[in-house]
């Protein structure tokens, strides 16, 4: 059997952390992941989608994301009930993070053209350092796109 969920999607609000009585972090946030179609008149629904996560990875949801925060999760779906402090029995179905990932910049939020333009600038002046043991890019028979020269002679086959 197969319970697996992969989202992608924005934080409808600040995430809400707690400790249980067993002394664990457990953090639940709301996520808003669009619609692949649009409606009739045009527009993109959205479902919005609660998560859980626990432990450490509770405690970094809680300190790094917030409201409007773009993030991916791996989990699974898991479904529960309890009896709430009127008597009534609620049921709840959520998405238990097993990884959440942060994709956007620490400081959140939408890059402004302006920001991604002095990052390109920054990129030109100081260009990624080469790797050791790694040719330079004018010797990578792979940069420029033309053909690759294979030689089966070192094949262990």
């Amino acid at each position: 059997m197969l319970n697996r969920v992969v989202l992608v999607g924005r934080l409808t609000r600040d995430p809400e952390m707690r400790v249980s009585q067993s002394n664990l972090a457990v953090t639940n946030f709301n996520l808003a992941v669009n619609r692949p179609f649009t409606s009739k008149d045009g527009e993109q629904g959205a479902d919005f989608i609660n998560c859980v996560t626990f432990r450490k990875q509770a405690e970094n949801v809680n300190q790094y994301l917030k409201k409007g925060s773009l993030c991916g999760i791996d989990g699974r779906i898991q479904t529960r009930n309890y009896e709430n402090k009127d008597g009534q029995r609620v049921y709840v179905t959520e998405v238990v993070c097993e990884s959440v990932q942060f994709l956007e910049p620490k400081s959140g939020g939408q890059q402004s053209n302006n920001d991604a333009g002095s990052y390109q600038q920054a990129y030109k002046n100081n260009p990624p350092q080469q790797a050791r043991g790694t040719k330079p890019v004018e010797d990578n028979p792979f940069a420029n796109g033309g053909p690759v020269q294979d030689d089966d002679s070192d094949l262990p086959f």
